[in-house]
């Protein structure tokens, strides 16, 4: 008679934020357990586990993804980044070794884009694939892009400003670097526009 406690375990390999990661576990397993629980990466949150609040959203290959609707299995060798990999910097300050936040980061501490934090993670992994998309969003453009994911503190203003000011901050950078790969932050001029005022921008 089999054992129906015992569950079978499956070698998994990720890349997650640039590194091979291997774990065994069961089939069933969803990604977002497999990087909280497997891999110990608990900035990746979860939040209504149907795919609606968008939390636990992580990038796949560069693309926004449920990691609550999706096996660790089938992440096999797929291109995971969580907001773990977004930067190498430790926090918002300027660093002296050159690290710094990614634009979504940046600008969501300079627009105060958040309150609590749960929805944080999700929002940043979010915006910073719509913007490699979408460099230059309109306010509506920004606030749709937004759409998908849940956030009970803010009232969503602020976390619209924080999308405008990431692309005014990859612009910016655009032009120091030469490229938008490099993440050292700046500082840089809070984005304070309104909804009344169309977007506009100090």
């Amino acid at each position: 008679m089999t054992d129906m406690t015992t569950e079978q375990l499956l070698d998994v390999t990720v890349n997650v934020n640039g590194v091979p990661r291997t774990a065994s576990v069961p089939a069933r397993r969803l990604l977002s357990d497999f990087l909280r629980h497997d891999l110990q990466l608990t900035g990746t949150h979860v939040g209504c586990e149907h795919g609606v609040c968008g939390a636990c959203t992580v990038l796949v290959d560069g693309k926004p993804t449920r990691s609550c609707l999706m096996f660790a299995v089938t992440a096999q060798d797929h291109r995971v980044t969580t907001v773990e990999g977004l930067s190498d910097a430790p926090d918002a300050r300027p660093c002296a070794t050159g690290e710094r936040m990614n634009p979504a980061q940046q600008a969501f501490a300079e627009c105060h884009g958040l309150q609590c934090g749960f929805c944080t993670p999700g929002f940043l992994t979010t915006v910073t694939a719509y913007l490699d998309e979408n460099p230059t969003p309109t306010q509506d453009e920004a606030r749709e892009a937004i759409s998908g994911n849940l956030c009970r503190c803010t009232g969503y203003q602020n976390i619209v400003k924080s999308v405008l000011r990431a692309a005014e901050i990859r612009t910016e950078r655009l032009g120091e670097d030469g490229d938008e790969a490099g993440y050292a932050a700046t500082p840089a001029t809070r984005h304070t526009s309104s909804s009344a005022n169309g977007g506009e921008r100090a």
